[in-house]
């Protein structure tokens, strides 16, 4: 079992920035709290700040899948459903020479 590297790109409408970031910093404690979670990080565009990043590590691929059907995340996206403007998930594997 290999650990699952995460980038996501989350970018909110100009105007819901500020919401969108109170929803994803709701998402921070919890989720660094959860089994399998060996990194949850949040960023936020210099130059746009509409524009969200999450670099995450976990253990495995059913760790993420958990996550994603706790109670914070489902809270956390419901409610800024409609907010963003564009999303991509980028699901990674590290290699090693």
């Amino acid at each position: 079992m290999s650990r699952v590297t995460v980038v996501a790109r989350l970018l909110a409408r100009k105007e819901a920035a500020d919401a969108v970031k109170a929803e994803l910093l709701k998402l921070l404690a919890p989720t660094r709290n959860e089994e399998g979670c060996v990194e949850y990080r949040l960023h936020q565009d210099n130059d746009d700040p509409a524009l969200f990043f999450f670099y995450e590590t976990w253990e495995s691929d059913a760790c993420l899948g958990k996550h994603k059907e706790t109670a914070h995340y489902r809270s956390s996206f419901g409610a800024i459903e409609g907010m963003i403007q564009e999303r991509s998930v980028n699901r990674l594997t590290m290699i090693e020479a």
